[in-house]
């Protein structure tokens, strides 16, 4: 894909749907940033999404805005960056900043209360689906095995002794 094929305004798009529809957080993204970027509009590659997860994973910052300023500056330099930024940025500022008008009024209701509980389920599965994704595409060795089983032995302890992560 030659840089300037993509526009501005399509770019800061992509990643404002990404921000907009996602739930969970940056972990919750990995599934629709590979649809959107990889599947959909061949972006980037498989490989590329995989060192991108590992280096916004590394680095400080969320990893839904360090994923869009890599996309951004690799297709359109600064600008690219920083259009794909703001586009991931802006729903859940806009979202919180609503919410935070009405919080109190807003948390009284019952139906609020199990819709976050539901969406932290769906959250949970996403991740899964999407570490199971990234793990069939990873070189299969003994250090990978080796670091799944810690994260699973890690994860189950932090669970069993309610520890945050």
């Amino acid at each position: 894909m030659k840089e300037n094929k993509v526009s501005l305004l399509d770019l800061f798009g992509v990643f404002a749907k990404i921000g907009g529809l996602t739930v969970g957080g940056g972990l919750a993204m990995i599934a629709v940033i590979e649809r959107e970027l990889v599947q959909k509009r061949k972006w980037i590659t498989d490989e590329e999404l995989l060192d991108m997860i590992a280096v916004a994973e590394s680095t400080p910052g969320v990893i839904a805005v360090n994923s869009a300023t890599f996309v951004g500056f690799k297709l359109r330099g600064f600008l690219g960056a920083l259009l794909a930024t703001i586009g991931v940025i802006a729903p859940s500022f806009v979202v919180i900043s609503l919410i935070a008008l009405v919080f109190e009024w807003f948390l009284g209701f019952e139906l609020v209360t199990w819709a976050f509980k539901g969406a932290n389920a769906a959250v949970a599965i996403l991740i899964l689906n999407a570490g199971l994704k990234l793990l069939k595409k990873c070189e299969k060795s003994a250090y990978t095995y080796l670091m799944l089983a810690l994260s699973v032995i890690l994860g189950l302890l932090f669970i069993i002794f309610n520890v945050s992560t």
